[in-house]
């Protein structure tokens, strides 16, 4: 090849990467500009629905505005972003309680025979401290956050990110969901934006932001790894609640701040980490947390429908196993469905005639395949309503009418 031909075929080369590099610069200055866009603030359109209680005047101040923002640098990815965004409205939440050592060593029978009822021994109260995460949801000072927090506490502070330490009121704690409301008196305050969490699919991006180990402002970033894990799943029986799953990184600080999406929207309140887990946590989805704080806020406590059952999924071991224990006293027909184990006295169920060894098939003509689904069908209706339960005894397939009490809080179910 000539020399003048070698000329042609680098110039055309050249043109051909310059052409690449252009549309690459293209591609990315409409990327950059497609990203500021998308970041101004916007009210989500999927917030989540009231409860039906909420018509008060407390209720409107407590619905959620937007945060303020302004233009971020175009370097900055989408998690940046979602930070940015509701950053301002997470809290540092400080409780303290004291705790008397002399009272509760001497309720133990064993130590009054030393030191006898009237000993005044040297045993000093001593103060328990704990932190823990919050998020804003009002202007004028309406916090959430986890139950655990500040269960029990004598004095709670919430100090903000712009360095404000404010005093808390516990307005009203959930230990059925653990959730609880606090107000703090301030006005004109950042708040975030909350999400939809109904929708959400294993593998959309989860951000958490809080103050693990007592480090501020830390932020996290993962996946929503799985949805709806039944509390027993987690771990923590006694809760009502369907946990989204994440491998955004929760530890103890996080309880009570907010797992955001991609857009920077709540969809959950961070809220628990197993012991044995390496690298997963657990949230509250938003849903859930907001109707119940609504109603804390309202009220100061929110009631849970009970119907005074204990239950279990049913499978073919199991049921071989209590039809060869004669002690149970019962004889189970079916492989699958969920199993009453008890029937507590003076409750609806026992009211209306169910009896251990009944198998649930439907609520309020809703098929339910596992006790969680039968939770969350109890969970959907009021203190009051009627609930429709289709059961099968044996051989008979019955439907029993009963309507919920209010959930006792001394109960465990």
């Amino acid at each position: 090849m000539g020399l003048l031909s070698k000329q042609v075929v680098l110039y055309a080369t050249l043109l051909a990467i310059g052409g690449s590099v252009g549309w690459a610069a293209n591609q990315y200055s409409n990327l950059n500009r497609s990203i500021v866009e998308s970041q101004e603030p916007q009210v989500s359109k999927n917030q989540p629905e009231a409860a039906p209680e909420a018509t008060s005047l407390a209720y409107q101040r407590a619905q959620p505005a937007t945060v303020a923002q302004s233009k971020l640098p175009v370097n900055q990815n989408f998690i940046a972003a979602a930070v940015e965004k509701v950053g301002a409205a997470v809290v540092r939440i400080d409780a303290s309680r004291k705790i008397s050592r002399r009272s509760s060593a001497l309720d133990n029978p064993l130590l009054k025979r030393f030191f006898g009822e009237e000993d005044s021994s040297p045993l000093e109260d001593r103060v328990e401290q704990g932190t823990g995460s919050g998020f804003i949801v009002s202007t004028d000072g309406h916090v959430i956050t986890n139950a655990h927090v500040v269960e029990k506490a004598d004095t709670v502070t919430v100090t903000l990110k712009d360095g404000r330490t404010l005093d808390g009121k516990v307005v009203g704690i959930d230990p059925v969901t653990d959730v609880a409301a606090i107000k703090i008196a301030a006005d004109g305050l950042p708040t975030v934006v909350l999400g939809n969490s109904k929708n959400l699919v294993p593998g959309q991006w989860a951000i958490a932001i809080g103050n693990p180990l007592g480090l501020d402002n830390t932020v996290t970033a993962g996946i929503v790894s799985a949805i709806e894990r039944s509390s027993s799943q987690v771990g923590i029986p006694d809760r009502r609640v369907q946990f989204i799953q994440t491998d955004a990184a929760i530890n103890p600080g996080n309880s009570g701040g907010p797992l955001l999406n991609d857009r920077g929207e709540v969809i959950g309140i961070n809220t628990a980490i197993r012991a044995d887990a390496q690298g997963l946590g657990f949230a509250i989805p938003i849903e859930t947390g907001w109707k119940i704080a609504q109603e804390l806020f309202a009220k100061g406590r929110a009631d849970h429908p009970y119907l005074g059952i204990q239950m279990v999924d049913l499978t073919p071991d199991l049921r071989q196993r209590i039809n060869e224990d004669p002690a149970t006293g019962l004889k189970i027909n079916a492989d699958r469905g969920v199993l009453i184990i008890q029937v507590m006295s003076d409750a609806p169920a026992s009211a209306a005639g169910l009896k251990p060894g009944d198998v649930i098939l439907k609520i309020n003509n809703t098929e339910v395949a596992n006790a969680a689904a039968v939770q969350q069908q109890i969970e959907s209706v009021r203190v009051g309503d009627t609930l429709s339960i289709e059961i099968r005894r044996q051989e008979e397939v019955k439907t029993v009418q009963l309507r919920p009490i209010a959930f006792p809080a001394e109960k465990d179910n």
